[in-house]
């Protein structure tokens, strides 16, 4: 299974983390795809997904923080799903010696979202 987080927006109007998986054979809709370079030990401080999307890492370790202190651990090879495009958000740095290259997919807020929960 492909390791999966994904992170929305509570009725508190903070980002919340989910755990899960995503499934290696369904097909999903899409509306585009862009790709995206962060250099080496980058960080971005807090702030909303500007849209609903996949974000599948090629390349660095990022650790994400949420405004109440949840964290996660995102990897090479992970899919991170951002639903949180209103509220505080979260904020993210580079953990590794390698720049994050990633692959973002987004799709629209009636999709189909291919995610299952732990």
């Amino acid at each position: 299974m492909i390791k999966a987080y994904k992170i929305y927006t509570g009725p508190d109007g903070h980002t919340h983390i989910i755990t899960g998986t995503v499934a290696e054979d369904k097909v999903n809709a899409a509306i585009g795809i862009r790709f995206k370079v962060t250099a080496t030990h980058g960080v971005y401080d807090w702030h909303p997904a500007p849209t609903t999307q996949y974000v599948v890492t090629l390349s660095g370790t990022l650790e994400f923080e949420t405004h109440s202190g949840e964290t996660f651990i995102l990897r090479p090879g992970d899919v991170l799903i951002a639903m949180d495009t209103t509220g505080s958000g979260h904020k993210w740095k580079l953990i590794d010696d390698n720049p994050w290259v990633r692959v973002y997919v987004p799709f629209t807020d009636e999709a189909d979202i291919n995610f299952i929960p732990d």
